[in-house]
């Protein structure tokens, strides 16, 4: 498999040859019988989830959140048509999709990966993309120009509790099935031939490990006889389970492990183990066997001829074609959601002065979000999507051939007033965990856009707001302050398909209406993000299927409530250790040059010592002890140095807190500092010596430092790797526990930077 963010030779840029070569590798490397007398063929299997987002260049489709606004069966199915053409120019043979996940609460990071709240939307969608993936049974079913499909994650993971990602699905199994079994009632239908197990828990256990869900029902009662295959290293979370050893999830139903590290040598050897002794029965092996071996056959894979001389393999003109790229943009036409149209100021004349501004107006990757050629979606430039168009390309072409003006100033500056502003903000890209929230606020996010409105209207510039997200979102102030506000959720690689609908053509006339319609229910409050059509006291502020055409009366006023329902005080804390790192951070340990992540309870190396120490409970905190020969000291970073956003859960109000012990005070400075993603200028330490000589020891004590501290000084919150690090060049003894974002008063945390 390529996960996300996964190409061959680790090269972002690789070419086709290069995707063709590896896969040619694998398949003859598995049909040579020069060993074992066995010639069976490779499949590879790959994220493809809103087109073949792995490869530069290729078509990339609004996310799944778009395209159920779209409410269109029939696009869809073309759609999976064009990835999975676009997929087998690789050589590639099977695609993790459709994800069918009925979302409950928009605060979960993978909502835009859902078609809908609805689950008829989902299990029609499910059946319309399996049918353009995999062909239709009886008729060109797994034929030369279609690949594997896999509908997923079984089941439940868009109803955790409080939308967490990977979390504890508490429905009744009625309701497991009415609103999280429809979208694999659809593609089990249509023929899908594998099924992706979900890293949630069904009440508590996890679904990998759960023989109930996997074959009781999936196999047995619902008849499907294709294979499940585990999700990333999921198969570890269960209970008694390590990555390396794991005879449970083959006993409930598992056939295939996703292990996409050197943990396949252990476990392979462990099971082989197991089922010698009996722990795994051999038949259940067998029956692993003969689903794999059945799909295989069903695709062709044992007729069909290399990876490299199938009939699509290296036609790179097929990758991004003009023919798939219309049909992306006739999607993204038909995703946009008009939520507001005061006076009828849209559709707008490209006749005029428009100044295009905000973070989105030109920046392909912020538009097509998460899943997009890394796994976070970040890290891209606009030259990393050749034939692609950004939102303000698409504007611009359209003006300006109409003989109007398109002026781009992504911070709202002008020389000359303009007749309109389209101001195109939103979520910066993320994708499965990373992208969880406490609340469904866009402001807490980010108030720049916000402020461009405001100085827009303030000189009585009329403002068109394009909104990007993943999600439906409180954004009253940002509604109050917009004339027009447009839903345009992550609309891919096709930006002029936004110009297609907002824009006149040049001689007056509307070129297409809004047809998109709200799948998801818009909330009222910031803390609504359960708001689900068919609930008790459902009180959207616009409910599900909501969405106006140009000739629709107006429907929002400019006087919704903008007072957030929480004070700052009264929000959650950010966790970051107790006891544990949380997730996505990881504990690393580093002295000179030599850098450790501490996975044991105790370390030693030149330098620094480090042990797990005890303060309210047992191994709740961790002692460090530098010795003064290097500089050496304890960090908290990203898995991978990603990029993850802070910003979207502080205040001004927020403050790092942290409780220390020092064992002796220190002889040399001691510095505490946050880091921002590689490559960006930003960052920033702050001296606590004076304060660290002034404490007490041998008692815990608790530091409190403002993050304003950090971000006056070049710290970027929304680009944080590294919340945590404490080092000293010089001889430092001390316990280290609870380390947090909270949040306090201003007059609590006046002083903090000192």
């Amino acid at each position: 498999l390529n996960g996300g963010g996964a190409f061959p030779n680790n090269e972002k840029h690789s070419t086709m040859a290069d995707w063709i070569e590896l896969a040619e590798k694998m398949y003859q490397a598995s049909i040579d019988d020069s060993l074992d007398g066995s010639n069976i063929p490779t499949m590879w299997g790959t994220d493809a989830v809103h087109g073949h987002n792995n490869v530069i260049g290729a078509t990339l489709f609004p996310h799944n959140i778009g395209l159920g606004a779209a409410n269109n069966i029939e696009l869809m199915e073309q759609i999976a048509q064009a990835t999975a053409t676009e997929v087998m120019v690789t050589g590639i043979d099977w695609v993790f999709a459709p994800t069918v996940a009925t979302v409950r609460d928009d605060r979960w990071g993978r909502t835009y990966e859902g078609y809908s709240e609805d689950p008829k939307i989902v299990k029609q969608y499910a059946a319309a993309v399996v049918r353009g993936l995999q062909g239709t049974p009886g008729e060109n079913f797994l034929g030369d120009n279609r690949v594997i499909s896999t509908v997923k994650h079984f089941v439940g993971d868009g109803g955790t509790v409080n939308g967490v990602d990977q979390g504890n699905n508490i429905a009744s199994e009625k309701e497991l099935f009415d609103i999280h079994g429809q979208g694999y009632v659809g593609g089990l239908q249509a023929g899908a031939q594998s099924v992706m197990a979900s890293f949630n828990s069904w009440h508590s256990k996890k679904n990998h490990g759960n023989k109930y869900l996997l074959t009781d029902v999936l196999k047995e009662q619902m008849g499907f006889d294709g294979f499940v295959v585990g999700d990333w290293n999921g198969h570890g979370q269960i209970a008694g389970c390590t990555n390396e050893n794991c005879p449970q999830a083959i006993n409930a139903g598992l056939d295939i492990f996703m292990v996409p590290t050197d943990a396949w040598k252990p476990l392979y050897e462990n099971t082989i183990q197991q089922v010698n002794n009996g722990t795994i029965p051999l038949s259940r092996i067998d029956d692993a066997v003969r689903r794999i071996l059945r799909v295989k056959h069903r695709a062709g894979l044992f007729d069909k001829p290399s990876p490299a001389n199938r009939i699509y393999s290296g036609k790179r003109e097929l990758i991004g074609s003009k023919e798939h790229r219309a049909l992306a943009r006739r999607a993204v036409q038909q995703s946009l959601v008009l939520l507001k149209n005061k006076n009828n100021l849209l559709p707008l004349s490209p006749k005029q002065n428009i100044l295009i501004t905000g973070d989105g107006a030109d920046n392909i990757g912020k538009q097509s979000g998460g899943w997009t050629i890394t796994w976070q979606g970040t890290g891209n430039t606009n030259q990393d999507f050749p034939g692609g168009t950004s939102i303000y390309q698409g504007l611009a072409e359209q003006i300006n051939n109409a003989g109007g003006q398109a002026i781009l100033s992504i911070d709202g500056h002008f020389d000359s007033k303009p007749d309109i502003a389209i101001v195109v903000f939103g979520e910066e890209p993320y994708a499965e965990g990373q992208g969880d929230r406490e609340d469904v606020s866009f402001y807490r996010e980010n108030k720049k856009p916000l402020e461009l409105l405001n100085q827009f209207k303030e000189q009585g510039i009329p403002v068109v707001s394009l909104f990007i997200s993943g999600r439906p979102m409180w954004v009253n102030a940002e509604l109050n302050a917009s004339d027009s506000f447009v839903a345009i959720w992550l609309p891919g690689s096709e930006g002029q398909g936004i110009a297609d609908v907002i824009l006149k053509d040049s001689e007056g006339h509307t070129q297409n209406d809004f047809i998109g319609k709200l799948s998801y229910s818009w909330p009222n409050t910031p803390t609504q993000s359960r708001v689900n059509k068919g609930d008790e006291n459902y009180s959207p502020l616009l409910p599900y299927g909501f969405g106006l055409r140009y000739n629709d009366t107006n429907f929002l006023a400019d006087d919704l409530q903008e007072l957030f329902a929480q004070t700052p005080k009264e929000l959650p804390p950010v966790v970051i250790f107790n006891g544990t790192t949380k997730k996505p951070w990881q504990l690393l340990l580093f002295a000179g040059e030599y850098q450790f992540e501490a996975n044991s309870n105790v370390h030693q190396f030149p330098g620094l010592s480090y042990k797990t120490t005890d303060k309210n409970i047992q191994e709740d905190a961790f002692n460090i002890r530098i010795d003064g020969s290097v500089k050496a000291g304890v960090k908290i970073v990203s898995f991978s140095n990603r990029i993850h956003d802070l910003k979207s859960t502080t205040e001004s109000t927020s403050a790092l807190q942290f409780s220390i012990k020092l064992q002796s005070h220190p002889s040399d400075e001691v510095n505490l500092s946050i880091y921002c993603s590689e490559g960006e200028s930003c960052g920033h330490s702050l001296n606590l010596t004076n304060k660290l000589s002034q404490i007490e020891l041998s008692k815990w004590h608790q530091l409190t430092v403002n993050l304003s501290c950090f971000t006056e000084n070049g710290m970027k919150l929304a680009q944080t790797i590294s919340p945590f690090e404490l080092s000293s060049s010089g001889p430092l003894n001390l316990d280290i526990a609870d380390i947090s974002i909270v949040h306090a008063s201003k007059e609590y945390l006046s002083n903090s930077c000192h």
